[in-house]
């Protein structure tokens, strides 16, 4: 399929999304959600992609934000319906993939943009990342998860500063924060994300992709016992046959 705001590219077991609208800093606006969307479906069904990357075209944006041009003139039930279409169409299916999706955030990631790195499963960002929730000073607050997933990831007290102020932090202060995990140079982001993709895309997915839904509950009274529950499920699964089978060869594991 042709996308026009999105590049995407397989690599072997790795897919790469890149937002690609340059002229706006990677802005998202609905159609591109709605691309970003439609690959992300293309990429689940594809049992040859192990691990997606999603990141921004250029040195300057991850993504700049929302297209704020779209919604300026929205009353309540139409804001509703934004945010609960982008929620499910885009932001809650990346958090529930059932297969890891990293984000490669180089450069400016604010608003809509820290909301779409947020529902990824592991952030990297680059040295001149800047990263923030800036939507009180448009008189809002976000919209496509952004109260919900950043008290989780820095703790309450963190993340009501940031929405609060408004305010952008650097990336080695988000990495300090729990925000994201590795800071790179920009030349070296893609090339460090890739390296993390490819150790994970050798692991068992059957097995990731369980532990993706058990992650995500695990700050609900269902965690546990999700847990135990997929535990149990993986020992009748060929991976596991494979991977134990393996161990005890002394051979590397081919899932």
């Amino acid at each position: 399929m042709s996308y026009e705001n999105i590049l995407l590219k397989k690599e072997d077991k790795l897919s790469i999304i890149t937002i690609n609208r340059p002229e706006s800093l990677n802005a998202l606006n609905a159609k591109t959600i709605q691309e970003i969307s439609t690959a992300l479906d293309e990429l689940d069904a594809d049992s040859t992609c192990r691990v997606i990357i999603l990141t921004g075209s250029g040195e300057k944006s991850f993504v700049a934000g929302a297209d704020i041009k779209e919604f300026s003139d929205f009353g309540q039930e139409k804001a509703e319906e934004l945010a609960k279409n982008g929620q499910n169409a885009l932001f809650n299916k990346i958090e529930n993939m059932t297969k890891p999706v990293i984000a490669a955030v180089n450069g400016f990631a604010l608003g809509g943009g820290l909301e779409l790195a947020m529902a990824c499963h592991i952030r990297y960002a680059s040295e001149n990342a800047r990263l923030g929730l800036p939507e009180v000073t448009l008189g809002l607050i976000p919209g496509y998860g952004g109260t919900q997933r950043l008290p989780k990831l820095v703790g309450k007290g963190i993340a009501n500063e940031m929405i609060f102020s408004a305010k952008m932090i650097p990336a080695q202060k988000a990495k300090e924060i729990g925000l994201v995990n590795e800071v790179y140079p920009i030349e070296e982001l893609l090339t460090k994300t890739k390296e993390l993709a490819n150790i994970i895309a050798h692991n068992s997915p059957m097995a990731i992709s369980k532990a993706i839904h058990a992650v995500n509950l695990s700050d609900t009274d269902k965690g546990f016992e999700t847990e135990i529950k997929y535990f149990g499920e993986l020992f009748e699964m060929e991976d596991k046959k494979e991977g134990v089978t393996a161990f005890l060869e002394k051979r590397k594991p081919n899932f």
